[in-house]
């Protein structure tokens, strides 16, 4: 019989913790560690759309092919930020460029929610 399963709750010693209070220096700090992050870079991607394509076809493909998206015309992008979707919005041209006007923002719980 292992020694640490024959104790009982009775015999082991109680652990015992500070209680835990906010104060205007934690939160300074915790403003300090939000700067540390904020010239942090990412990447910023936008999907407009996807295809699965057996490697048969894959192999046939050359300029001037056509590869059918899942997904509609007129549909939103999908934003993703380092992998993690953030948004959707729709291609837009500015000056010979193109950009993407957010259409809408996934809800911060939402984003956490599919982080784990």
């Amino acid at each position: 019989m292992n020694p640490a399963t024959s104790l009982s709750a009775q015999e082991l010693p109680r652990a015992s913790f500070q209680t835990l209070q906010a104060d205007a220096a934690a939160s300074a700090a915790q403003d300090q560690n939000l700067d540390v992050i904020l010239d942090v870079s990412v990447t910023l991607s936008m999907e407009v759309g996807r295809a699965r394509v057996p490697i048969r076809n894959l192999l046939q493909l050359n300029p001037g092919s056509v590869v059918e998206l899942e997904r509609a015309a007129g549909e939103p992008l999908d934003i993703y930020v380092n992998g993690t979707l953030i948004a959707h919005g729709e291609v837009v041209v500015i000056n010979d460029r193109f950009g993407v006007r957010l259409t809408d923002v996934v809800s911060p719980v939402e984003r956490i929610r599919k982080l784990r």
